[in-house]
Order: C-alpha cells, then structure tokens, then sequence
C-alpha cells in the first residue's frame, strides 16, 4: 500500500499523540490532529471530542488513514469508558466508514489480554491469538475495539490495525516496563508499518521494542514490516537495582497487565 498522504491524529494533546506528532512527519505524513483539549503549537487543530459526530466526520473527510489514540487511557468508571472509548470509538468508525477512508490504526491495549499470566523464563511468548482476558473497564473497551474493527472489515471492508501498545515512553520506568516497553522511535515504525503494509484486513498486533525480557510474539507486527531496533535491556540494571526482580507471587508483577489488575491507576478527569 503506498504511504498516506494525509493521516487523522485523533488523541493529538495526549503523551502517545504528542510523541507522534514530532516522529511521523518524518515519514512523510501530513496530521490532522484531533483532540478534546486544545494542543499546544497547533492552532489548526479540531477541538472537540469523540461524541461529536458532525466534528468527527468533518475531520475525516479527505484524510488517506486514521491514527486513533483518542481516548481514556487508564481505568474510569464505566459511564466514562463508554462514552469517551466504546461509544467514542464506534462514532468514529462510523464516520470513517461514511466518508470512505480506507484504514484505521486503531490503539488498542496490552490490557484487553491484561489478566493473561506472564511467561516465565523458559517458557513461550504470548501469542496473540491468546484468549482476552480484559484487566479493567478500560482493557474491556479495547477488546470492544478490536470486535468493532473486524466488524467494520468484515461488513464494510474498512481495515484496520490493533495494535495492544505495551507501554511508549522515552525510557522504561519500571522493572515490568521491560518486557512491554515500545521506544517512541519504534512506536513511529510500527504505526508507519501499521498505515502501509498491504492488504491487513483486520489484523491484531503487539505493540513493544524488540526487548530481551520481551513477553509477547512480535510475529504478526513483524509481518507488516515492522523492524524494530530498540531493547529496554540498557536501562535494566540501574531499574532492578532501584526496584528489585519481578516477583512471581505479586499479581501486579504475574501478569500481562501489571498493576492494572490489582491497583489500577485512575482517569483523572
């Protein structure tokens, strides 16, 4: 698939979004951000939220992909979770389908298979066709998104990429954070694999750098021609020494979803 030209950034304001908004340019996109908060830098940015249907399809219109990292990204009640990520998302697909954009990157969560127990050493990767076990309200809304993508595809044709990020910051911050962590740098590559790669149908993807303590099989990101070259494996040893090895007995540090199964940290607004 040639690279889109135009590419809606839903989530623009937001940690992921803003790392993107510096990265993927360099690919050769043009963003058309979106975001319920202004973003900084960015007067031309739509400000509206995900309940605003005529603003979505206005947003939409002319642009080759979407990017959507729009949404809560911690746990919430679920009155939140279904408006902003259940209902926010299908207004979206919605209008994507109406307006006849061709591909959606859809930022889906570790946390959908969140209570999957972590691979101990010596054993195999997480494959991801391993049943969802969702660890919140927040991780059942991204299982909701990856039935909805293949909703679309399957019904209307309109493709889509879920990728279940791990976690994307400019180093890992925790000894957990080793396994699932995705470089801002990598982050770029996949989502720029994720917007070309030919004929994706609906397809499912783990989303992290190429890390020595990795959990999960990269195997289907790798498909799309996702290269990554990063591994949280330099930051190890001053983490460890900070925080201690994983213990196998504390549920936050046994599963996929770490602390989002015992203690998960709360949507401030």
């Amino acid at each position: 698939m040639p690279a889109p030209r135009t590419v809606l950034l839903t989530g623009a304001a937001g940690g992921l979004g803003t790392l993107m908004r510096s990265l993927l340019p360099e690919y050769g996109y043009t963003l058309r951000l979106f975001d319920a908060r202004p973003v900084e830098g960015a007067p031309d940015a739509i400000t509206a939220d995900l309940g605003d249907r005529e603003a979505l399809r206005e947003a939409v219109q002319g642009v080759d992909a979407v990017l959507h990292l729009a949404g809560i990204s911690l746990e919430a009640s679920f009155e939140k979770i279904l408006k902003a990520n259940i209902e926010g998302t299908y207004n979206l697909y919605e209008a994507a389908h109406e307006e006849g954009v061709g591909r959606i990157v859809f930022a889906s969560s570790n946390h959908a298979v969140g209570f999957t127990p972590a691979p101990r050493a010596g054993e195999p990767p997480i494959p991801i066709d391993t049943p969802r076990r969702p660890d919140t309200f927040y991780g059942l809304s991204k299982s909701f998104g990856e039935d909805l993508a293949q909703l679309y595809w399957d019904r209307h044709g309109l493709e889509t990429v879920s990728v279940r990020i791990g976690a994307c910051f400019p180093e890992p911050t925790s000894v957990r954070m080793l396994s699932v962590w995705m470089s801002p740098a990598d982050g770029a590559r996949l989502f720029h694999a994720a917007l070309t790669a030919g004929n994706v149908g609906h397809t499912v993807v783990y989303g992290s750098s190429a890390n020595t303590r990795l959990w999960w099989d990269l195997g289907t990101a790798r498909a799309l021609g996702y290269a990554p070259q990063d591994d949280s494996e330099p930051y190890a040893a001053k983490l460890i020494a900070e925080q201690g090895e994983l213990d196998p007995e504390n549920p936050a540090h046994s599963h996929l979803g770490g602390h989002f199964v015992n203690d998960p940290p709360i949507w401030p607004y």
